[in-house]
């Protein structure tokens, strides 16, 4: 089950499903299960969009899901799956995936656009930075966190100055692993509700989206969780990690929400759409839709 692109690659695998789309639309995932008929296990090779439509075909057939990661979404490591409704711009999803191997080969990520590295890398970042707030915390996503973000704040900048350079993408594939390990271990907090909403509403890229959202919560988490935010940019080895996030956020040119043609008229309705979701309620400091709409309006 992959996109396009990886639609010729070898592998040996019986039949394929090259019919993945951004943001895994129901419509899509209920062809993928349809095409799935008769196998006796999946293949998910891609990008986030493509694991969490394997692991939705996995969850509805019970299928054994052997993962190929092709970007830094980290998405391969937890059973949960986000899908899109696009007829009701919702972004919905569900569990149960059954992944029973991960590999990762860092040539598949070798002319990766510049958009989907950044955007796929700020993704992880976000997933290692809530592991260490997020009510679920435990130890064991601490270590993994930390560890992913130093390797990642390590190897982002040098992955977009050499986007050829094999040993960059692969430091990076090793820090969105230990992120995604984090998020498997721990779980998603307010800045990934926000960007959920943001992209079930408008079909936008969920790590562009989390690298804006990231930054604003940072700062309105810390009053509540000083020491893990305080931890967390000791990993960026800077005494503002929210400034920093916003450094690497620019290297994909991801700036504001306005650029990505974001309504203005529509960010309360995101906002309150944001609070709803499961990640928000798990956030450290409990956000008002008030307090979403405030975040989503400083980087507007």
């Amino acid at each position: 089950m992959t996109t396009e692109r990886f639609s010729a690659l070898e592998l040996p695998v019986a039949t394929r499903f090259s019919g993945v789309r951004r943001h895994a639309p129901v419509e899509t995932v209920s062809a993928a299960v349809a095409a799935a008929h008769g196998a006796d296990g999946l293949v998910g090779l891609g990008g986030g969009s493509a694991i969490d439509t394997a692991k939705a075909v996995s969850a509805e057939t019970g299928l054994s899901l052997v993962a190929v990661p092709t970007t830094y979404a980290g998405a391969e490591w937890t059973p949960y799956f986000g899908m899109r409704d696009e007829a009701r711009k919702l972004k919905t999803g569900g569990s149960g995936a059954l992944t029973v191997a991960i590999v990762y080969e860092p040539e598949l990520t070798l002319g990766l656009p510049l958009e989907e590295t950044v955007g796929t890398a700020m993704n992880a970042l976000a997933h290692s930075a809530e592991a260490l707030y997020v009510e679920s915390r435990n130890a064991g996503g601490d270590t993994e966190a930390v560890v992913g973000a130093e390797l990642i704040v390590r190897w982002l900048p040098e992955t977009v100055a050499r986007p050829d350079d094999l040993e960059a993408r692969t430091g990076l594939l090793r820090g969105a692993m230990h992120a995604g390990k984090a998020l498997g271990l721990t779980g998603l907090a307010l800045a990934h509700a926000l960007a959920q909403a943001l992209g079930g509403r408008y079909g936008l890229p969920h790590g562009a989206m989390n690298a804006l959202t990231l930054p604003p919560t940072l700062r309105f988490n810390e009053p509540a969780v000083p020491d893990a935010i305080e931890r967390f940019g000791l990993a960026l080895e800077s005494d503002d990690p929210a400034a920093r996030v916003e450094e690497l956020a620019r290297l994909g040119g991801f700036v504001r929400l306005r650029d990505f043609e974001v309504p203005e008229e529509d960010l309360r309705l995101v906002a309150a759409e944001a609070v709803d979701r499961a990640g928000a309620r798990a956030n450290p400091r409990r956000a008002s839709s008030d307090d979403a709409l405030s975040l989503l309006r400083s980087i507007w």
